[in-house]
C-alpha cells in the first residue's frame, strides 16, 4: 500500500525536482570536430621519376607526400598560412573541380593527373592530361613543388644515412632548388641541415654548405 504521508510525498517531489535541475545543467554531448577541408593531387606517369606520386593537403596546412597509394610512411610537412591560402584560393577559382579541365587541344600524353576536393559531404574530382586553364596550371605547379620538396628531403635524408660522400651533392641540389623557387615549407629541412652542419663525420664542405643554407632558411622565415 502506497504511503500518503505528506512528508514522504514532499521528499519525492524535492528529489524529482533536484534530478530535473541537475539534468538541465548537464552539458550537451559534444560532437566530434569536423575534419578540415582537404585537397588531393596525384600524377601517374610511367617512365617518369617517380612514376607515381600523390600529395594531400588539409586546410590547416598538414601535408603528406606518398609514392604509392598504400605507402604507409609518407613524408609529412606543414605549409604556412600564405601558401595554404594560395593553394585553396586556386582550387576555389576552379570551382573546387566542378567542371572538366582537360584541354580540347590534342597534345602528347604527359601523365594522368587528378585533383580532388573533400569537405564533409562535399566531394569533387577531376582528371586531366593537360589543361590550358591558368588556375589549373598554377595549382598543379604548387603540388608539383610540394612533391619536389619531399623528394629533395628524401634524397638528403638517404645521403646523410647511407652515403656521406653524397651529402654535399644533396645539399647543393637543395640549395639550387631553393634559389629556383621550387621549395615549399623550407623549414622542414632544418633538422637534417643542422645535423649535417654539426656532425664532423661529414665532409667539411658539406657541413659549411648545410650551415649556410640553414641560416638562409631561418633568415627567410623571420
Amino acid at each position: 500500500m502506497k504511503s500518503s504521508h505528506p512528508r514522504a510525498r514532499r521528499w519525492v517531489l524535492l528529489l524529482s525536482a533536484a534530478a530535473f535541475l541537475a539534468a538541465g545543467r548537464m552539458p550537451a554531448q559534444q560532437s566530434a570536430p569536423a575534419a578540415p577541408a582537404r585537397l588531393f593531387y596525384a600524377r601517374d606517369f610511367k617512365g617518369s621519376e617517380p612514376p607515381y606520386f600523390q600529395v594531400a593537403l588539409t586546410r590547416d596546412g598538414n601535408t603528406e607526400y606518398r609514392e604509392a597509394v598504400d605507402d604507409d610512411l609518407p613524408v609529412r610537412f606543414k605549409l604556412d598560412e600564405n601558401a595554404i591560402d594560395a593553394v585553396f584560393g586556386l582550387a576555389e577559382k576552379l570551382g573546387f573541380f566542378n567542371h572538366p579541365l582537360d584541354s580540347p587541344v590534342k597534345v602528347a600524353f604527359m601523365g594522368a593527373k587528378t585533383f580532388r576536393y573533400e569537405n564533409g559531404a562535399q566531394k569533387a574530382e577531376v582528371k586531366f592530361n593537360y589543361s590550358q586553364d591558368p588556375n589549373a596550371l598554377a595549382l598543379q605547379d604548387w603540388f608539383e613543388r610540394m612533391g619536389e620538396s619531399a623528394r629533395y628531403r628524401i634524397d638528403l635524408e638517404r645521403a646523410a644515412k647511407y652515403d656521406h660522400l653524397g651529402v654535399f651533392k644533396a645539399v647543393t641540389a637543395l640549395e639550387a632548388a631553393m634559389e629556383g623557387n621550387r621549395l615549399v615549407a623550407p623549414a622542414q629541412f632544418l633538422p637534417m641541415l643542422d645535423r649535417v652542419a654539426n656532425n664532423e663525420s661529414y665532409m667539411h664542405t658539406a657541413r659549411v654548405r648545410a650551415a649556410e643554407l640553414a641560416d638562409a632558411i631561418r633568415a627567410g622565415n623571420k
